[in-house]
């Protein structure tokens, strides 16, 4: 079973819809038992960095998840949900992420040629190969963010060009992130969202 966690961030539904359009078996839940019995953990997340983790940890939820990934569960985090695998956020104030990644989530510069936030479709180019990034290069999906996980190299998967070099996948063993919706990027997205459940089995 993949379970998507539930901490009132958003874009859970559409992650759903992805999921039973691909005839995969998913729930939403904040369960802790649910959490840690899971094959698999997608995080979402559209909002705030701040207001996430205060979320997850009022909902005790932090300590579950990290539980659940040091047992080996993999865990894909979307959007705020991937900013949310790092170190730290500087968005509003600082704040301590779930750390599974080394980085800090900073503030994507703006400039006459590249607004933030960064809306819409944008071209990916695979930095190094993995279980989920087969078939991405030059492909386009759908992101909209105002902040970029400033992440070492040797996390970052692919990246999509605004501006600056926007890490657009990461991960660290069994933990992965994608800065856009892979539920909103049509069959690419699907086929990601499809690569990660295949891991989990």
């Amino acid at each position: 079973m993949i379970l998507v966690i539930d901490y009132d961030a958003g874009n859970t539904a559409n992650v759903l819809r992805a999921l039973r359009k691909l005839g995969i078996p998913a729930e939403l839940s904040a369960d802790p038992e649910k959490i840690l019995s899971a094959s698999g953990l997608i995080l979402p997340g559209v909002g705030a960095y701040p207001t996430a983790m205060k979320e997850l940890e009022e909902r005790g939820l932090v300590s579950v998840i990290k539980e659940a990934v040091a047992k080996g569960t993999p865990l894909l985090g979307i959007c705020l949900g991937m900013q949310l695998l790092t170190e730290q956020g500087l968005e509003h104030e600082e704040t301590q992420g779930l750390g599974f990644i080394p980085g800090v989530c900073r503030a994507i510069p703006a400039n006459k040629e590249k607004p933030v936030p960064h809306t819409g479709w944008n071209n990916l180019h695979v930095q190094q190969a993995t279980a989920l990034t087969a078939g991405l290069e030059d492909k386009d999906v759908y992101f909209v963010h105002s902040f970029f996980t400033d992440v070492p190299r040797q996390y970052i998967d692919v990246v999509a060009d605004y501006g600056i070099q926007i890490p657009a996948m990461i991960h660290k063993e069994k933990v992965f992130g994608a800065q856009f919706h892979p539920e909103k990027s049509g069959d690419i997205g699907l086929g990601i969202i499809e690569k990660f459940v295949n891991l989990c089995q």
